[in-house]
């Protein structure tokens, strides 16, 4: 369908029909929703936006003396669909405003009354729900959860069918973003043939594809058809003023921008809007949502034409290579686009996600302690903070930590622990103490760390650089010990080059590097930022090895993907060093951090996460190895820390990622050549054997087309 341009729209007058029935729903506050709706300024909003509306009824039941609950919706749902048929029939096009769904039977009853004579009505019923119930099967009784069914002909009220000329035929009808249902309401659709189109497969597709082929199926063979949305089919968090809220549910933005597409299409003959609880609504979340959705059908301009993209290209500095994807959602291994499609997650936001995506516990941590203390500075003791550094220390066999908040953080910290070791326990001279570190490596990217680094980009432009460095190539233990002089402070290494590629040293490498720091009085500061906290297959990666680093640099998976948190460890004779006012950080170690990383602790332990990583990644890695495509040169890693060095004669690394992307798998490339594979911890096997087949897929895909291109 062809979208709108800029303030073009539909030349027919929309007419608003406020349908206030709260009889059908349990909570009946939304009956109230038409009034609200238009008391808060409907009308004026779709009007400065260029829309050619009018409201011309709100309708209320009618509660006579001796009428039932389920008669005076009868009742109701027959004015409606005189007053719907009438509009329909004038040509104009109805927009009707809900109250409970059990509306929706006036509503495509009378605008298929209208069309009688032309054809059949085709119906698009966007819902978290099937509402496909009849009174025999419904286990609440409420009629909210029948209209579907009544408009196939099950179970509507005798009375009803005098206005009902013209029921929907189940060829011409789909359900869309349906996630709540019982089994007997999907064994009549199915029985019928109405094609369901699951939430799953908007994660799958994109809401996009989706409604263009449910706009097909009620478009073929019609005079027209009509789209009905519950709100409960949008995600709870952006629309949360509905009665029969259902988590993981289709992302506002993407059903407004997705409705935007057919606003000229000639052959939408109505809309309807059920379900809003103003009573429910904070902060009118879910009433601007409606206004959205009525301006985007009616052919208005988007309220900002300017996507996130572009936002963050225009006010944010561009230090940034994003993918083309806007994420709005995440939940273990899974994250969603603002479209409502579903990735699998193969990149952990560089391990920081270890725990998962909103890991249920760590959320309820940072829920409790956001509402009791969050920051006090380390000015003041706290109740969280020494209960975090307890655990951390006893936990990796080291004597003391001190929290920071970024990995680099602590990597400075490291620094200024190691050169003052040096010059107050070693007896190096003043000003004269050297690091030692390797080719290749990623310890952050402030000026000190970046004086160390190897890689152009991070260097240029940012001179001069601290002294005090020496580099020498990782996995060479002997031109380690070559580099050592009488004042070498420290050893800083990353057990595996996550950045450079997943660069894995050669085996027994850290532990000859130990032996040589103990030989030499030299600190050995292992860097596990990324490679820490499970994401080995070990606890930490030096345990491969059996290796005792005296400072270790944690981050990133401390968080639990919530925040950051990250800490420096050592031993006592090294952490001796620093006194009151050497070293601070005003957020490090607040209460608030503390708490999440201190359950994130618990979690890693408590749901085996290292032995989880250690079983899958063996799964991992043995598929990776085990693709037959010269499109790879080679797998590297260790647990679930993985890459795929691509061979550029065939692909770059970043063809490979954005082929991965159109297939719903989420990853980045580093140094042009290589694929990161580390997917949350908490991933299971089924997704993995998935990401795996999805990535045979797509080097397969590559050796074809560029054989054909060949």
């Amino acid at each position: 369908m062809r979208a709108l341009g800029p303030y073009e729209r539909l030349t027919r007058p929309a007419v608003l029909i406020g349908a206030a029935l709260g009889l059908g729903a349990r909570d009946p506050r939304c009956g109230r929703g038409p009034h609200q709706l238009l008391a808060g300024g409907l009308l004026a909003h779709l009007s400065a936006q260029g829309a050619d509306v009018l409201w011309r009824v709100t309708l209320q039941p009618q509660l006579r003396r001796r009428k039932s609950r389920d008669g005076a919706i009868v009742d109701f749902c027959a004015r409606l669909a005189r007053e719907v048929s009438a509009v329909v029939g004038a040509g104009e096009f109805p927009i009707v405003l809900g109250g409970d769904h059990s509306c929706a039977i006036g509503t495509w009853s009378g605008a298929a009354k209208a069309l009688s004579a032309r054809g059949p009505l085709g119906l698009v019923w966007i819902d978290a729900h099937m509402d496909s119930h009849t009174p025999s099967t419904s286990p609440s009784g409420m009629p909210h959860g029948m209209p579907l069914a009544a408009l196939l002909g099950h179970g509507a009220d005798p009375e009803l069918a005098r206005d009902a000329q013209g029921p929907l035929a189940p060829q011409h009808l789909c359900l869309v973003g349906v996630r709540s249902y019982e089994s007997a309401e999907a064994a009549l659709l199915a029985e019928l043939g109405v094609k369901i189109f699951p939430m799953t497969e908007i994660e799958e597709r994109g809401i996009d594809a989706v409604l263009d082929d449910a706009v097909r199926i009620a478009s073929t063979g019609t005079a027209g058809y009509g789209i009905s949305i519950d709100l409960d089919a949008i995600e709870p968090s952006d629309a949360p003023g509905v009665g029969t809220p259902v988590a993981g549910g289709i992302p506002a933005a993407g059903l407004v921008a997705a409705l935007r597409n057919f606003s000229a299409d000639r052959s939408l003959l109505a809309l309807e809007v059920v379900e809003y609880n103003p009573d429910l609504d904070r902060g009118r979340k879910t009433a601007v949502i409606v206004e959205e959705i009525l301006a985007a059908v009616l052919g208005a301009p988007a309220a900002s034409a300017r996507s996130p993209e572009e936002l963050e290209r225009s006010f944010g500095a561009r230090n940034y290579d994003s993918l083309p994807v806007v994420l709005v959602r995440g939940r273990g291994a899974h994250l969603w686009d603002d479209h409502g499609r579903r990735y699998l997650d193969l990149m952990s936001a560089y391990s920081a996600v270890s725990h998962g995506h909103c890991h249920p516990r760590l959320v309820a941590a940072l829920s409790r302690q956001a509402q009791t203390l969050a920051v006090t500075s380390r000015a003041y003791y706290n109740t969280r903070l020494p209960l975090f550094l307890e655990r951390l220390c006893r936990l990796t066999g080291l004597d003391q930590a001190l929290p920071t908040n970024t990995g680099l953080e602590a990597v400075e910290t490291a620094l200024k622990a190691a050169r003052k070791w040096a010059y107050k326990v070693k007896g190096v001279p003043e000003d004269s103490a050297e690091i030692i570190a390797c080719s290749g490596n990623f310890h952050g990217r402030s000026i000190a760390i970046i004086a160390m680094s190897t890689e152009p980009q991070y260097r240029d432009g940012f001179g001069p650089f601290p002294r005090g460095f020496k580099l020498v190539p990782f996995g060479d233990a002997k031109a380690f010990e070559r580099a050592i002089t009488a004042s070498t402070a420290a050893f800083l290494v990353e057990p595996i080059q996550g950045e450079q590629g997943i660069i894995v040293p050669p085996r027994g490498y850290l532990a000859e590097c130990e032996r040589i720091c103990r030989r030499h009085k030299v600190l050995l500061i292992a860097d596990e930022v990324q490679t820490g906290l499970g994401r080995t297959g070990r606890l930490l990666a030096c345990d491969h090895e059996g290796v005792k680093p005296d400072g270790l640099i944690l981050g990133k998976a401390l968080g639990g993907g919530l925040l950051p948190v990250s800490a420096f460890l050592g031993r006592r004779e090294v952490m001796a060093v620093f006194q009151p006012g050497d070293h601070g950080s005003t957020f490090g170690g607040n209460p608030l951090a503390a708490a999440v990383a201190l359950e994130a602790l618990d979690v890693l332990v408590e749901e085996r996460l290292v032995e989880r990583s250690a079983e899958l990644g063996e799964i991992l890695l043995s598929g990776l190895r085990a693709i037959d495509s010269p499109v790879v040169r080679e797998v590297r890693g260790l647990g679930l820390f993985s890459g795929i060095d691509i061979d550029p004669a065939w692909a770059s690394a970043r063809e490979v990622v954005m082929r991965l992307l159109a297939r719903g798998i989420l990853t980045r490339d580093t140094h042009h050549t290589v694929v990161r594979v580390a997917p949350p911890l908490v991933i299971n096997r089924t997704q993995l054997e998935w990401a795996l087949k999805k990535i045979r897929g797509v080097l397969a895909e590559i050796e074809r087309g560029f054989k054909r291109a060949a």
